[in-house]
């Protein structure tokens, strides 16, 4: 009975995450494909050079407070102390969104000189001061998911991401029609209005799910959830930010240096000899229609990580050694087989989707060599999350600063010598590296 009670909360909270993931990927993956066949190659490649901008944002403004706060509440569903949560998720959410509303001012305001100097691209502008309105959203309802994710309830997250996506797909559709019935040519912004519309469904969403969760377990006194006990909110500041800070720098490391990666693709591609538009273009196929189809199997695993960790944690602090070799073992099996049969399935059809889907031959040929990432991603992903249960977070770090190393030496060294497939090729050695030390970390579990 205990050993049910222990796992159901994986099972239960993977079957939730992943369906999730599944139903919001397919939504993303035809959206991808109207946005490319409605602005092209180059429009796709402009649309992901903002991706960089938004990355960093989320490292710095909330990405180790969410996992402070999952942290800090995970206690409850057996302490029933919903007073101590509600202080750390609203001191948290004061927190950042202090940071978040101080780094949307700077987006908008240097958005040119963003544009220019850092993404390389001036015609990245106008969208920046776009997607600057998104930060403070996004990290309303970041903030909130990382308390659902501590107790354990995962509906409220998944909620989120599903409504985020149907509502900015729903958007752009909705002004692609306006601009159609009205003979206006619509334009790439659009797209970015969409997604902060989506940001906004899911905040408002999250914070229906909070309000409601609040006053369910504290009827009198959930209010606005704000801290009224100054000393109270002090305390809880120390104890969230000695935890958030060193994990967001971390992030804000390896987001920053995948930032370098992302930015110079296009400009080593024209020193291979493409021009402007063409570099664009291929780097709108990679990462705008490839990439993301070769990704879309992995919601299972990105499902299992998120629930993995505090399993494993859970463990390691029982020094329950079986339960982590038995963790180990399933993630390295399952990984491999998973990603065995999607290698497969790529390289039988990649052609055919490329043609298919994005009407390109290109991003057919893209699809089949990256094909190979799929069992190295989906064993390295389960494995990162093991290792961070166990506490094992700076070799996690250490282990992705090699791997994005090794990438960004051919972004800089392949790239200009043999073109896209220089990068392709960076792309599989890095993540072998990564995969390999990761098998290497856990071994004495096996």
């Amino acid at each position: 009975m205990i050993r049910t009670r222990k796992h159901s909360p994986l099972i239960t909270g993977t079957i939730i995450l992943t369906l999730t993931g599944f139903a919001s990927r397919f939504i993303g993956f035809f959206y991808r494909i109207f946005l490319s066949r409605l602005f092209g190659a180059e429009g796709m490649g402009i649309y992901q050079l903002i991706s960089p901008v938004l990355a960093l944002s989320f490292s710095l403004t909330v990405a180790g407070m969410q996992t402070a706060i999952s942290k800090y509440v995970a206690n409850e569903t057996i302490t029933k102390d919903y007073k101590s949560s509600a202080l750390h998720l609203s001191t948290g959410f004061v927190l950042s969104m202090a940071v978040s509303i101080l780094c949307a001012l700077g987006i908008y305001c240097f958005a040119d000189k963003i544009a220019l100097y850092f993404l390389l691209e001036a015609r990245t502008a106008p969208l920046l001061r776009i997607i600057a309105l998104s930060i403070p959203m996004a990290t309303v309802h970041s903030c909130i998911n990382g308390y659902f994710y501590g107790i354990r309830q995962t509906t409220v997250p998944a909620l989120c991401q599903l409504s985020e996506q149907i509502i900015r797909v729903g958007s752009v559709y909705l002004i692609y029609y306006f601009c159609q019935k009205n003979n206006m040519t619509p334009t790439i912004s659009f797209a970015v209005v969409g997604l902060v519309i989506g940001e906004s469904a899911s905040m408002l969403v999250s914070l229906v799910a909070v309000r409601a969760h609040f006053a369910n377990v504290i009827p009198k006194n959930y209010g606005l959830l704000l801290p009224k006990n100054l000393p109270a909110f002090i305390e809880a500041g120390r104890r969230l930010l000695r935890l958030a800070i060193p994990l967001s720098l971390n992030r804000i490391i390896i987001n920053f240096l995948q930032s370098i990666e992302a930015i110079f693709i296009p400009n080593r591609l024209m020193n291979y000899g493409y021009d402007n538009a063409a570099a664009l273009g291929i780097y709108g196929v990679l990462t705008g229609m490839s990439l993301p189809l070769i990704l879309f199997p992995g919601a299972i695993t990105n499902s299992i990580c998120v629930l993995l960790l505090p399993i494993v944690s859970e463990a390691d602090a029982a020094d329950n050694i079986g339960t982590i070799k038995k963790a180990v073992h399933k993630s390295i099996r399952y990984g491999f087989l998973l990603g065995i049969i999607c290698t497969s399935f790529f390289l039988c059809t990649g052609k055919f989707l490329g043609n298919a889907l994005y009407q390109s031959s290109l991003a057919g040929n893209f699809i089949i060599v990256l094909s190979f990432l799929c069992p190295l991603m989906y064993i390295a992903s389960t494995l990162n999350s093991i290792l961070n249960g166990l506490g094992k977070t700076g070799l996690t770090f250490v282990y992705s600063m090699l791997s994005l190393l090794v990438r960004l030496g051919f972004v800089f060294f392949g790239i200009p010598l043999w073109g896209i497939h220089g990068y392709l090729w960076g792309l599989l050695a890095s993540q072998a590296v990564q995969t390999l030390l990761c098998m290497f970390a856990v071994r004495r579990y096996r």
